[in-house]
C-alpha cells in the first residue's frame, strides 16, 4: 500500500499539474467551442483514458523505449501532428456547429481525445519523469503504484479539462445563432488545433 504521507504529497502536486494550461486543456477548449459541452466532456474522457494507457506502458517499463529510441518518438510525434492538422482542416472547412446542426457525436470526440493524447510522446516522458519520484519499491508492486498515481492524475485532468470544455461550449452556444460568429469560432478552433500541431512538431526529446 502507498503511504498516506506519500499520497498527501502527490495529490497537491497532481492538482497543480491539472490546473496548469497545456495541450489537453486547449484541445478540450477547442472541442467545446466547436461542438458543445457534451463532446468536450467526451474528449476529456478520451484524453484521460489515453493518459492511463501511457501510465500502464510506463509502469510496464516499455516507456523507456520511447525515451531512448529517437525514431519511435518521432513516428508517434508526427502521427499526432498529422491527426491534429486533420482536425484543424475539418474545423476550418466546416466551422462550428450551427443552431440547427447536431453536435459532434460524443463517441467521435472521445476518439479524437484518445488519439491526440496517445500520439503525444511527451505524455509518457512526463509520466516517466514525474510518477517515479513517488514510487516506493518497498511499498508494493511498482505497476500497481503507477496505476494508482496515474488514476489520480487522470481523474483530476478529466474534471478540469471537462469543465474548461463545458465553459467553452456554453460560450459557443451563445454565438452560434450568428453565422459569422459561428464561422469565426470554426477558425478559432482550427487555429487552436494547428497551434497544438506546431507545438508538437517542434517538440524535442527530453
Amino acid at each position: 500500500m502507498i503511504e498516506p504521507v506519500t499520497l498527501l504529497a502527490f495529490i497537491p502536486a497532481a492538482i497543480a499539474l491539472n490546473f496548469t494550461p497545456g495541450a489537453d486543456m486547449m484541445f478540450c477548449f477547442g472541442q467545446g467551442l466547436r461542438s458543445g459541452a457534451r463532446p468536450a466532456i467526451a474528449a476529456s474522457a478520451g484524453i484521460s483514458t489515453g493518459s492511463m494507457v501511457h501510465v500502464l506502458i510506463a509502469g510496464l517499463g516499455l516507456g523507456a523505449a520511447v525515451a531512448t529510441m529517437p525514431w519511435l518518438f518521432d513516428v508517434i510525434r508526427w502521427t499526432g501532428v498529422a491527426y491534429l492538422l486533420f482536425l484543424a482542416w475539418g474545423a476550418f472547412r466546416n466551422g462550428a456547429v450551427s443552431a440547427d446542426t447536431p453536435a459532434k457525436p460524443t463517441r467521435h470526440a472521445f476518439r479524437d481525445g484518445l488519439v491526440v493524447n496517445l500520439t503525444n510522446p511527451k505524455v509518457i516522458l512526463f509520466v516517466l519523469a514525474f510518477i517515479p519520484q513517488f514510487v516506493d519499491p518497498a511499498a508494493g508492486p511498482i505497476l500497481q503504484q503507477f496505476l494508482i498515481f496515474g488514476l489520480i492524475i487522470s481523474l483530476g485532468g478529466f474534471v478540469v479539462n471537462g469543465l474548461v470544455g463545458v465553459f467553452a461550449g456554453g460560450a459557443g452556444r451563445m454565438l452560434i445563432s450568428n453565422p459569422r460568429a459561428s464561422r469565426i469560432m470554426g477558425w478559432v478552433t482550427g487555429g487552436i488545433f494547428t497551434a497544438l500541431a506546431l507545438r508538437l512538431a517542434i517538440t524535442e526529446r527530453a
